[in-house]
């Protein structure tokens, strides 16, 4: 018997467990992979062709779980022996045919003999397809008492046929439990819903297809399934007659499930009931339209936010985060504050609703306008939507990378928000969030109700301060957020001195209340925030972080560059056409190439922006050290401009702070703006630099910046854009967009469950223990003394980020830097990712930004795991005017 890793189910054979891990842990049941079903190994899978060909590869030789295969083969070519399975004896038959010599066959009473590699498997293949242990000859096999007969397909068939044609002899329980018509449907129905919703394929296509699919089961196949079963009994000597032949054919094509589902009556043959199918199998749920005006035909699309919550509920691992606290985001052994997550921030811990006893649904907004047709077009703002998505405020960071876990709650039509209002829209929603705050939703799993609030709001300064009743106009007045000062004063006051009064919750009030009364606007308040109107637990003054995205990596970064660039070109240091060259032909490594920068245009110093998206920027300078470091002189004001923007946007988007590194980057923040003030004293400054000098304050209040940004969530606009680019159909488009929104997410969740490994890894080796260094031996044994071997892998991923041979990590500290290692393996013991590093030496070098490499003299081995590591981000070495660099991605706190 063989038992599945994952719920411990005995099945008959390999090919049944495999089965049954792509029906019930698989692709099929919602995952991204295919994890191996050997309880030892770690390898997972993006296709099911791989996943077979790997157990095939690295397994065929486990005989532990293969108690009733025959023990030896002997080859009756060279008389070789101690050939264990029967795919070891074809295997090593091929090696005599690849050398071109004489194999006759190995099956009783034939004389067949041939020295031609395909030949051979033709005729194996054609005339002995089924056969058992007694067909072979005498002199070929020695039997066990307890093989009688041999499952051949089992264990594989010769090299050429196990990967492609996969004939396994199962027993008539392992055939009812496989073609059971509710998991042919179900698998079917997952095919088709990825191809309408995922791929995009017009619901007409797929209903020709299926149409198509069926003629040819039914009737077209009839004749080659009758000369089917003719030629089995013939096999038999069994002589048959003709009608019960025709009986029997017409019986199997008519009962076969894949026919039965897509039949004209089937429950998948057309889109209307395959829609049917869909919510009743998979966790949907569907939107319901809210007309706005009947005349107008002006309509929006609202998702029920508590029926979606009671489906992302009834997962386990989604409850059970939402029970228990990550304890790693409160460590208990540190003298310092920490700043991990939302919870360390100020706000969440002066909200007595969310941190008072028990658990509490903290949700998170996020408010955009986007544009489905080229900006540029003849159709720009004719279809722009306005998308309110949410997502689980208490999952762990990193929970929400995958679009999947970004849920969509309203889509309607920009112009709809601004006739009717952001009150009339999201009126639905309203009435399910002061819900969720009273009584809360009902979760079955812990058998009582659960109760919520929306903890914050994630938007662009635009869309803040439009849904939360700020003026929408930063040209003038008092257009911050955060604090009351007027835009007159940014030039000459900062933050840090004092100078703006920071609002308050009573003040706040006071604004809102003389704004209604005198119908005009008060210190930048227009009107109430529709959250803070009708939620008990939310107010605008702690509900509205500020986005690292557009203020700095699409505000501050592209225009600083700029003018520092234009500086430096005015200087004769190097021309814009050396600079573009040194970017195109920089050698780019791994996940650096993703993200790499584009030529900066000519424009640039007309428009005083080097344009470019948020990760491209980024990118930028975090290599222009590397590009131009060493062509420009020390102590030039602009590159140290530009170098202090580097420090501060490391400090920014680190995912760990402390009181101290706020300081810093207080102080850094502030260096910055007297330096910059200095080197262009006629140049005003823009709204986002005084946003940028709330932002210390904004990480007490708020915990890391980085996970509020709303990088991920501009990312699901892409999903929108390309349905309409494959349909090209734009009657409703928000109902159109948000079913497909809702039957993509139902694929992507359907069986899917937080409890399962992050680990990804796709090609291992198995190496004893003892092959390795004392030092990493002696270390292993400490951590896990019963294991004899190791998995070794070139590469893995772990929650989404990719590890391999020759990345640098951070772990530790030498002489208060961060010190460096190089990963030279990754291996992977009972699921944990280990690193075999070398240590490095490193020194800061100020005018590069980056840190100089250089072999430790010592050149120690030792071992790292993963969930030691701080700071979970891998790092890459270049060479630069002849030096070892490598360059931080995001500020590393080191210990003494």
């Amino acid at each position: 018997m063989w038992k599945c890793k994952e719920c411990s189910l005995e099945l008959a054979s390999r090919y049944l467990l495999l089965q049954h891990f792509r029906q019930t842990h698989g692709h099929f049941r919602g995952s991204c992979r295919f994890p191996c079903p050997y309880t030892d190994c770690p390898c997972t899978f993006h296709s099911w062709n791989k996943l077979l060909s790997h157990t095939y590869k690295r397994h065929s030789k486990q005989f532990s779980q293969e108690p009733l295969e025959i023990s030896t083969f002997q080859c009756h070519v060279c008389s070789f022996k101690e050939l264990a399975t029967e795919r070891d004896f074809f295997h090593h038959l091929n090696r005599h045919l690849k050398q071109n010599e004489t194999v006759p066959c190995v099956f009783s009473g034939c004389a067949f003999k041939t020295n031609i590699y395909s030949t051979f498997n033709t005729h194996k293949n054609r005339k002995h397809n089924q056969y058992s242990l007694t067909d072979f000859q005498a002199t070929v096999i020695c039997r066990n008492d307890n093989s009688h007969q041999l499952d051949h397909s089992a264990d594989g068939q010769t090299d050429s046929i196990d990967t492609d044609n996969e004939h396994e002899a199962l027993s008539c329980s392992g055939l009812a439990e496989l073609h059971q018509s509710n998991f042919i449907e179900e698998k079917i129905a997952c095919i088709l819903l990825r191809l309408e919703n995922i791929v995009h394929t017009p619901k007409t296509v797929i209903d020709e297809v299926l149409s198509e699919l069926y003629f040819i089961l039914s009737t077209e196949s009839l004749p080659l399934t009758k000369a089917t079963i003719s030629g089995v009994f013939q096999s038999h000597n069994l002589h048959i007659e003709d009608s019960v032949v025709d009986e029997l054919s017409h019986v199997i094509c008519k009962t076969n499930p894949l026919g039965i589902a897509i039949a004209k009556d089937g429950p998948l043959a057309t889109a209307y009931k395959r829609k049917e199918y869909y919510v009743s199998h998979f966790r949907i749920v569907e939107p319901v339209e809210y007309i706005l005006d009947t005349q107008k035909k002006r309509s929006f699309q609202y998702i029920p936010l508590l029926q979606s919550l009671q489906k992302l509920l009834s997962d386990e691992g989604v409850l059970d985060h939402l029970k228990t606290p990550d304890l790693q985001n409160h460590p208990t052994t540190s003298c310092l504050q920490e700043y991990r997550t939302i919870r360390d921030g100020d706000y969440y811990k002066h909200n007595r609703f969310l941190s008072g006893e028990g658990f509490r649904i903290a949700l998170h907004l996020y408010v955009d306008d986007f544009e489905l047709c080229n900006p540029l077009g003849t159709s720009r703002k004719k279809h722009k939507l306005c998308g309110v998505y949410w997502v689980l405020g208490n999952l762990p960071p990193g929970s929400h990378s995958k679009l999947s876990s970004i849920y969509l709650a309203v889509l309607s039509k920009s112009d709809d928000i601004k006739t009717y209002g952001y009150q009339k829209v999201l009126e639905p929603l309203l009435q399910d969030l002061n819900i969720l705050e009273q009584h809360g939703v009902f979760i079955s799993q812990v058998g009582q109700f659960v109760k919520g609030t929306v903890q914050c709001v994630i938007a662009d300064n635009l869309g803040a301060h439009s849904i939360a009743g700020f003026v929408e106009s930063f040209s003038g007045g008092s257009i911050c957020r955060f604090c009351t000062g007027h835009k007159s004063e940014f030039q000459t006051k900062d933050v840090n001195s004092g100078a703006f009064q920071l609002r308050t919750r009573d003040i706040h009030d006071v604004h809102v209340q003389s704004a209604q009364e005198s119908a005009s606007i008060c210190c930048g308040v227009k009107k109430t925030c529709v959250l803070t109107e009708n939620l008990s637990h939310f107010h605008v003054s702690t509900g509205y972080p500020p986005d690292i995205v557009h203020d700095l990596f699409e505000g501050i970064v592209p225009v600083e560059l700029a003018r520092c660039i234009s500086l430096l070109i005015s200087k004769k240091y190097f021309t814009l056409e050396l600079l573009n060259t040194l970017i195109q032909t920089f050698p780019f490594k791994w996940e650096d190439k993703t993200n790499r920068p584009h030529a900066i245009p000519r424009s640039f110093t007309s428009t005083n922006t080097i344009g470019g998206n948020a990760h491209e920027n980024w990118t930028l300078l975090r290599f222009l050290p590397f590009f131009i470091g060493h062509i420009v002189p020390e102590n030039e004001p602009s590159w140290l401009l530009i170098l202090d923007l580097k420090d501060i946007v490391e400090l920014v988007v680190a995912h760990v702070h402390t009181s101290e590194t706020i300081a810093y980057l207080e102080a850094k923040i502030y260096d910055h703006r007297q330096r910059y003030l200095e080197l262009f004293p006629h140049v005003k400054l823009l709204p986002k630099h005084h946003f940028l000098e709330h932002y210390p304050q904004m990480i007490r209040c708020f915990g890391p910046l980085v996970a509020l940004w709303t990088m991920r969530f501009e990312a699901k606009h892409s999903f929108f854009k390309q349905v309409v680019r494959y349909t090209n159909c734009f009657k409703n488009i928000p109902r159109s967009l948000a079913a497909k929104h809702q039957f993509m997410l139902a694929y992507h969740t359907h069986g899917s469950n937080l409890k399962k490994s992050s680990l990804e890894v796709s090609d291992i080796s198995v190496l004893p223990l003892d092959v390795l260094s004392e030092g990493v031996r002696s270390e292993l044994h400490q951590g896990y003394p019963e294991i004899t071997e190791v998995h070794m892998a070139k590469q893995l991923s772990y929650s989404g980020i990719c590890y391999r041979k020759g990345m640098l990590i951070v772990h530790g500290s030498v002489d208060g830097l961060p010190k460096f290692n190089e990963i030279i393996q990754l291996c992977i013991v009972k699921d944990n990712p280990i690193f075999i590093v070398r240590g490095l030496c490193a020194w800061y070098r100020e005018h590069y930004g980056g840190f100089e490499l250089s072999d430790s003299p010592t050149r120690e081995v030792g071992l790292i795991e993963l969930g030691d590591l701080k700071d979970p981000t891998p790092l890459v070495e270049y060479i630069v005017a002849g030096l070892r660099m490598v360059i931080l991605k995001r500020f590393v706190i080191v210990k003494g």
